[in-house]
């Protein structure tokens, strides 16, 4: 459902500028430059196409402007650099709304459905957009608007500010919403608690536990986890409906021992003899 678009106030600054991980090399579009200027974005270049897609949560914001760059044609690669160049020049509010927000609108009609996830992230990453801002977008956008500022937080926001995004995302039936929440950015900032309901919700709306970012590492050794599952699975018999394999093997994996934590270092050894003395030859006197 459409949400009206109300005149946002100005964004703050973002929380960072340059984002660090593996998007910071090569610089991506956008990115400041030494002299702290920002620079228009590189246009498209084609290059050889690539066998699987990439997922605008995870790839790095250099492949996702090189994997745009292979599959939009002329037209499109046209229109998305100069959304990018707008959004990296002006990143702030002009007018009554955003530059690169009504560019995050077309962005379906102009790169297509299939990519306009990775072009949305793109020109959210150009424009530097903050916590603030990728609120504003989440509040007044569309369901395609929403998944793709759910994409763009890991790139974007290094704390857990965002995380109300992702627990709204949750509290829907959109398994589009709830598969983006459940990414990267939810996998590092949910606590316990809301991600193990956030598992479940995956289960309950059909969402494939293959979508569960970091699933393997936050489900081993989960107790708690496996007991949710395990009533789960037991009200599903009861009702005479299905147990789905995805739950089978996220027990499985809640069941299994724990990671042994690392071991902490000793202290390190002494340079100073255990008996010291006075005398450079060590003998008391």
């Amino acid at each position: 459902m459409n949400h009206p678009r109300a005149t946002p106030a100005t964004p703050a600054t973002p929380e960072t500028a340059t984002p660090t991980g593996p998007e910071a090399t090569p610089q991506p579009p956008g990115a400041p430059a030494a002299d702290g200027t920002t620079p228009a974005a590189p246009a498209l270049t084609p290059a050889a196409p690539a066998n699987a897609p990439l997922h605008p949560a995870t790839a790095p914001i250099a492949e996702l402007h090189r994997f745009l760059g292979a599959r939009l044609d002329t037209t499109a690669r046209a229109w998305l650099d100069r959304a990018l160049a707008e959004a990296a020049a002006h990143p702030g509010t002009h007018g009554p709304i955003s530059v690169w927000e009504l560019r995050l609108a077309e962005a379906g009609r102009r790169c297509g459905a299939a990519h306009a996830d990775a072009a949305r992230v793109l020109i959210l990453y150009a424009a530097h957009a903050d916590t603030e801002a990728l609120t504003r977008v989440y509040d007044q956008g569309t369901a395609d608007e929403r998944r793709a500022v759910l994409h763009a937080l890991p790139h974007l926001v290094p704390g857990p500010g965002a995380r109300p995004l992702v627990e709204d995302a949750l509290r829907t039936n959109d398994t589009r919403l709830v598969a983006a929440a459940v990414g990267p950015y939810g996998a590092r900032h949910l606590d316990a608690h809301a991600w193990r309901h956030a598992v479940l919700k995956c289960l309950f709306t059909g969402v494939p536990l293959d979508r569960v970012a970091d699933l393997a590492r936050r489900a081993r050794g989960d107790a708690e986890l496996a007991r949710m599952l395990g009533d789960h699975a037991d009200e599903r018999t009861a009702a005479g409906r299905p147990v789905p394999e995805d739950l089978h093997r996220a027990r499985a994996l809640a069941l299994a021992p724990a990671e042994p934590a690392p071991a902490e270092p000793g202290p390190a050894p002494s340079s100073t003899p255990s008996h010291t003395t006075d005398d450079p030859h060590g003998k008391e006197s």
